[in-house]
């Protein structure tokens, strides 16, 4: 030790000195900008254990948030429906006794309504079958309008075959929202069984003007008188579908009594048409064709009228035919069937009129 050498220095530079080394351990690897207590900011190193601190601290705000969303997704299956059977159905849901289980309870939100197609239940093939049924025939109005000979014809001609499709893309449409939608609530319910009903009476007019557009083609009075007649009962029949009573499950086949009623009083003019032009051998032999598809058209409806009515086949073996075919999905099947008949027949009077005879269509028969 030189001479001059303060012993307590030397043991103070020591300490100094270890002290700084074991500072130092934690070595600064970049810096982070802080608020000093002049409200000025101002650098400040970051050391491993801040990084510790950090890559701690953001480990459990995602443990925080995985715990969330396990707490979110037990909350869903919680609030997730099941069906259910008949006897636990509330009053304005229970409309057919014989389908027993494999009903949806009340879902009181319109997007679990409209998600409840993706399910199986007693509803689930009447919303797809009239729901395909309705895209069907937007498919074919484009068409017809669009790619084929009909895009060329006349306005009221167009008018008459829209007439038909409208209707039909409107029966469709309505019974499919009021099958999504029924379960609902007990308001919306009856809103859109309501909608439904005026669907049946549209197409039912919507199906008998057009024919009688080209049946009368070149009989002003008869033709007028008959589409005025067949408008007046379409009109009493969407008044009688408003009643509230008329959508009650023991109203069945008054309902059924109704629609049919108004579809066979195209029967009345159908004999008048036979009397009157009949016995023109060229125009009788034009229609052979569309009188198969009328006819046609009329037994499907008929036949599936009477599986709706008589509630066949689920009143014969109940609990058997719950989420498959019972008499409303066949009834819907039938309609639509029934309604590509009737296209078929419509499209072959108006080929008649418009394209195959020019004494045809220029009346001269």
């Amino acid at each position: 030790m030189p001479p001059n050498a303060n012993p307590e220095s030397s043991s103070s530079s020591s300490i100094s000195t270890t002290t700084t080394i074991t500072e130092n351990d934690d070595r600064t690897y970049g810096t982070e900008m802080e608020i000093d207590e002049h409200g000025q900011k101002c650098s400040s190193p970051t050391t491993n254990g801040q990084i510790r601190r950090r890559k701690v601290s953001h480990a459990e705000q995602l443990m925080m948030k995985m715990f969330e969303e396990a707490e979110n997704v037990g909350h869903m299956l919680h609030n997730a429906w099941n069906v259910c059977h008949f006897s636990h159905l509330p009053k304005w849901l229970q409309d057919n006794d014989y389908l027993h289980f494999g009903h949806r309870p009340p879902l009181a939100s319109f997007k679990a309504c409209f998600w409840s197609i993706f399910r199986l239940h007693t509803e689930t093939l009447n919303i797809w079958t009239h729901g395909v049924g309705c895209l069907s025939f937007i498919i074919i109005s484009v068409y017809l309008f669009v790619c084929s000979q009909y895009a060329n014809v006349p306005t009221i001609d167009k008018i008459m075959l829209g007439i038909f499709l409208t209707t039909a893309i409107l029966c469709l449409g309505l019974s499919a929202c009021y099958h999504t939608l029924s379960c609902h609530s007990h308001q919306v319910c009856i809103f859109f069984c309501k909608l439904d009903y005026c669907g049946i009476s549209l197409l039912i007019a919507g199906s008998i003007v057009p024919c009688l557009y080209y049946g009368f083609y070149c009989s002003l009075f008869p033709k007028i008188f008959y589409i005025c007649l067949t408008m007046v009962l379409c009109v009493a029949s969407l008044i009688v579908s408003f009643y509230d009573k008329f959508s009650e499950a023991h109203f069945r086949p008054v309902r059924a009594g109704v629609f049919t009623s108004f579809a066979l009083s195209s029967v009345v003019p159908a004999i008048h048409w036979y009397l009157t032009h009949g016995g023109t051998t060229q125009l009788s032999s034009a229609f052979q064709s569309a009188s198969f598809f009328i006819i046609l058209m009329a037994s499907l409806y008929i036949i599936g009228v009477l599986f709706y009515a008589l509630r066949i086949p689920e009143r014969f073996y109940p609990g058997k035919f719950d989420l498959y075919f019972h008499s409303h999905t066949l009834f819907h099947i039938f309609v639509f069937a029934a309604a590509i008949a009737h296209l078929c027949g419509l499209t072959t009077m108006a080929d008649v009129r418009l394209f195959s005879d020019v004494h045809l269509a220029q009346c001269e028969l």
